[in-house]
């Protein structure tokens, strides 16, 4: 696949997965979007303020690799 980063994510719709201050206005959460335009390409964020702006992207199956992976190394059942 080509460059994810050469692709722009401005118009993605991103979820929210959060946890770790019970809903504080400091709230910790990993936003997952789809890169518009590119089949099965994934950018996730950080909403902390010190993360403003960065990304990291993903092919679906990156992402589902990283998921199951960590998944298993910590214990957990899906």
């Amino acid at each position: 696949m080509k460059n994810l980063y050469a692709f722009p994510a401005e118009d993605a719709e991103f979820e929210r997965f959060c946890g770790g201050n019970l809903g504080g206005e400091h709230e910790a959460c990993v936003e997952v979007g789809a890169i518009p335009g590119v089949a099965t390409a994934y950018a996730l964020r950080d909403n902390k303020p010190e993360g403003a702006g960065l990304e990291l992207r993903f092919t679906e199956v990156e992402l589902n690799d990283f998921a199951l992976g960590w998944v298993k190394k910590q214990g957990l059942t899906l």
